[in-house]
């Protein structure tokens, strides 16, 4: 009988070569400090690097590392997706390959998780290395993000974090195709607790996240958690009907009373319909994103594809989810 594992470690790479090396080096001393059965899951999210050679080599010398290579790049939320799914660990830690969320918190995280807590995340008390832009941008998605939504996001958190198997179970019953990890498991409820700690520079190489990936990550979060862009869009259609009935009173008044002081002008005319015409282009667009969204829910792909795996055993594949077919 295997014995069973305590801790799984899930890493998220995408063209990560020049710093898994050393990510895997400091897991796995902050993992042997502990002195209990780990498993360290690195997910190859398609890199066009060495990043998978490198992990192979790896698990070729450690059968505690463990590889799950996806066809191709299916997005960093769903790589942390796919390293849950195949976790066996009693507790899951989820963090990224990058070393920016330094792997010497994990401890801190895990003495949470014996108090009883069942969520336990890294929150950032300071962030280096990151411009202005950046810093001031991420504190207002998150502020915002929290005035949008229903459910309880933490401030200032990313997707590093300790859950226990039973959110780790849970959370496999959610299909969406468009997740946003950290606002479902906040969703999902259970004890939930913090750990600050600080952001640190990356180690090597560039950010996987720039601008427009971003843009796309908020927008999953609020479309995910909110109807309220929906409820805006109404609203701003009904205040704007009501406006466009007191001016056309205004225009009927002129015209009845004032017929010399009124002149046909085609500018003002215009001005008018490009900014009513704008203000409905708006509101389609929120709206088509929404149904492009149930468009994704409707077609029942599976999340992610599965190229080859390393120091899987047979059993360890049974009862996964690598489609998570509904």
């Amino acid at each position: 009988m295997t014995e069973r594992i305590k801790y799984s470690i899930v890493v998220p790479l995408y063209n990560e070569e020049e710093v898994v090396l050393e990510s895997y080096k400091r897991l796995k001393a902050v993992m042997d400090s502990l002195s209990e059965p780990y498993e360290l899951i690195f997910v190859n999210d398609g890199s066009r690097d060495r990043t998978a050679f490198i992990v192979k080599e790896i698990c070729s010398r450690d059968k505690n590392v463990k590889l799950i290579n996806f066809a191709r790049n299916f997005g960093h939320q769903i790589a942390i997706t796919a390293g849950m799914d195949y976790a066996s660990g009693e507790a899951i830690v989820v963090i990224d390959g990058d070393l920016q969320d330094p792997p010497e918190v994990i401890p801190k995280m895990i003495e949470k998780w014996r108090e009883g807590y069942d969520v336990v995340y890294g929150k950032r008390a300071e962030r280096k290395g990151e411009t202005f832009f950046k810093k001031f941008t991420a504190k207002m998605f998150y502020r915002f993000l929290r005035r949008m939504t229903d459910v309880d996001i933490p401030l200032d958190t990313g997707d590093f974090r300790l859950i226990d198997r039973k959110v780790c179970d849970a959370l496999k019953l959610v299909n969406e195709r468009n997740r946003f990890v950290r606002g479902l498991i906040s969703w999902l409820g259970f004890r939930q607790t913090g750990v600050e700690f600080v952001r640190e520079k990356r180690f090597a190489g560039v950010t996987k996240y720039p601008l427009k990936k971003m843009l796309k990550l908020a927008f999953d979060g609020i479309a995910s958690f909110s109807y309220k862009p929906l409820k805006l869009s109404s609203y701003t259609g009904v205040a704007l009907s009501g406006l466009s009935f007191i001016y056309l009173l205004v225009v009927v008044v002129e015209r009845i009373f004032f017929k010399e002081s009124t002149q046909p002008g085609w500018a003002s005319i215009i001005a008018v319909n490009l900014f009513f015409n704008g203000i409905i282009l708006l509101m389609l667009g929120i709206i088509g994103e929404y149904i492009g969204r149930i468009y994704d829910e409707a077609k029942g792909r599976p999340l992610y594809i599965i190229n080859d795996t390393e120091n899987f055993d047979d059993d360890d594949k049974l009862g996964r989810y690598p489609t998570r077919s509904r």
